[in-house]
C-alpha cells in the first residue's frame, strides 16, 4: 500500500488555481500552473512566489545552542554577530558526507531558527536529536509543522510584497540581505533559492492562504517546482540528493566555501574525515554547444579525465541547455568537453558558476 502524499496548508489554493500537482519528497506539490517558462521569466523579470511549506523549520533554544551548532555544522555560526543574520551550511556525517544543506538564523546565543530540506527532514531531526542526546547539551529542538512558508522572489518581489503585506512596512519588516526578522507572528527572511532578491516568509498555517491570495492580488505570480529548479540551476545552487548526498564530500560538490576550518580547536562532525580525504573533484557549469538537452548522470569527458553531470535542464534565460558537472580537479572553466547524450558525444563548454545572477547572464 502506498502512503498518501502530504499536503501543505496551501494545497487547496494550488488546486483552485489549476496547478499540475506531483509527488515531491512525499508531498503533493505544484510543478507548474500552466507555463513553466513564463513562471521562470516572471521571477527573473518581475516577481513570483513558491510554496515551500514542505521544508521544515526547527527552533533551537537553550544556553548551549551556539556551542552545539559549532560542533554540528561544517560552517561556523560564531560568524553570526548580529541578531537575525543567516548562515548557509552543510551538516556532515562522520565520514564527511552531506546529511543535508540548510540555513540557520541566529537571534541570540541561545535562540536559532534552522530550515532543512523536505526530503531529509525526518532524517535530519533524528540525527540532531541523537547528537543532543550523545553530547548532553542543554538545548531544546522544536519542529514547527504549524508553519507554512512562502518564497517571494524577483527584482520586484519586495515592492509587490510590501504592497500586499502590512507587516513589511514596519521598521524591521524588510531585513538586510541574508538576514531574518521576527515581525509579529511572522519570520521574514531576505533569502532565496533563485539568484534573485526576495523574501522567504514563515507564517502560521492558518494565515497562509490569505497571504498567498494577497500576494497574488498584488501581481506576484504563483510558480511551481519546475521553475524553481531551472532558476536554482541558473543561479548555481545545489540540490540535495542530486548535486550532493551523504556519500559526497562538500569539497567535491562545489561547497568548500561552506566549510570553515579557521578555528583549529572547533571539532565539527566530519572534520577529521575531510582532512583525511582532500578534494579529488570540482563542480563546474556546462553549456551545451550542440543540439540536445543535458540531464543528470551523463558522462562528461574532459582533458583531465571523466566526470558526470549532477543536474541539467534547458535554461530559459540563456536559451541553451546547461548542467552542473562533477569533474576531475584538474578541469578548468573555459574548456571544451564532450557529454554523452543518448549514446552520442556532444560538444559542451565548461564555465564558472553561476550562469545567471540578478537577472543577468554571467557566461
Amino acid at each position: 500500500m502506498t502512503t498518501a502524499a502530504k499536503q501543505t496548508p496551501l494545497h487547496a489554493a494550488h488546486v483552485a488555481s489549476g496547478a499540475r500537482m506531483v509527488d515531491f519528497a512525499g508531498w503533493d506539490m505544484p510543478v507548474n500552473y500552466g507555463s513553466q517558462i513564463e513562471e521562470h521569466h516572471a521571477v527573473r523579470r518581475d516577481a513570483g512566489m513558491f510554496d515551500v511549506s514542505h521544508m521544515l523549520a526547527l527552533d533551537l533554544a537553550g544556553p548551549d545552542a551556539t556551542h552545539w551548532l559549532r560542533r554540528l555544522l561544517a560552517n561556523d555560526v560564531a560568524k553570526l554577530k548580529e541578531s537575525g543574520k543567516a548562515l548557509y551550511s552543510c551538516m556532515l556525517n562522520p565520514n564527511g558526507g552531506v546529511i543535508d544543506d540548510l540555513i540557520v538564523y541566529r537571534f541570540s546565543e541561545a535562540d536559532y531558527r534552522i530550515v532543512v530540506n523536505a526530503g531529509t527532514a525526518d532524517k535530519d531531526v533524528a540525527w540532531m536529536r541523537q547528537q543532543i542526546a550523545s553530547t548532553g547539551v542543554n538545548v531544546t529542538l522544536q519542529a514547527r509543522r504549524d508553519l507554512a512558508m512562502i518564497a517571494v522572489q524577483g527584482p520586484r518581489a519586495i515592492q509587490r510584497a510590501t504592497a500586499a503585506l502590512p507587516e513589511l512596512s514596519t521598521a524591521s519588516g524588510i531585513p538586510a540581505p541574508f538576514s531574518g526578522a521576527r515581525v509579529g507572528d511572522l519570520l521574514i527572511a531576505r533569502t532565496g533559492y533563485t539568484g534573485e532578491d526576495g523574501l522567504e516568509i514563515a507564517v502560521p498555517a492558518a494565515r497562509a492562504e490569505a497571504m498567498w491570495n494577497a500576494l497574488a492580488a498584488s501581481g506576484v505570480k504563483p510558480c511551481g517546482l519546475g521553475a524553481r529548479d531551472t532558476l536554482r540551476l541558473e543561479a548555481g545552487m545545489n540540490l540535495y540528493g542530486q548535486d550532493m548526498d551523504d556519500t559526497v564530500s562538500p569539497l567535491d560538490a562545489g561547497l568548500s566555501w561552506t566549510v570553515d576550518l579557521k578555528d583549529e580547536a572547533r571539532d565539527f562532525v566530519g572534520r577529521t574525515a575531510l582532512a583525511a580525504r582532500p578534494a579529488t573533484q570540482r563542480l563546474l557549469g556546462l553549456i551545451l554547444e550542440d543540439k540536445g538537452v543535458l540531464r543528470s548522470h551523463m558522462k562528461v569527458f574532459t582533458a583531465a579525465g571523466e566526470g558526470e553531470t549532477t543536474s541539467g535542464s534547458f535554461s530559459p534565460t540563456l536559451e541553451k541547455s546547461i548542467a552542473f558537472a562533477r569533474v576531475p580537479l584538474g578541469s578548468k572553466a573555459g574548456e571544451d568537453v564532450e557529454v554523452e547524450v543518448r549514446g552520442k558525444r556532444l560538444r559542451a563548454r565548461t564555465v564558472k558558476l553561476p550562469f545567471v545572477r540578478n537577472g543577468k547572464p554571467l557566461v
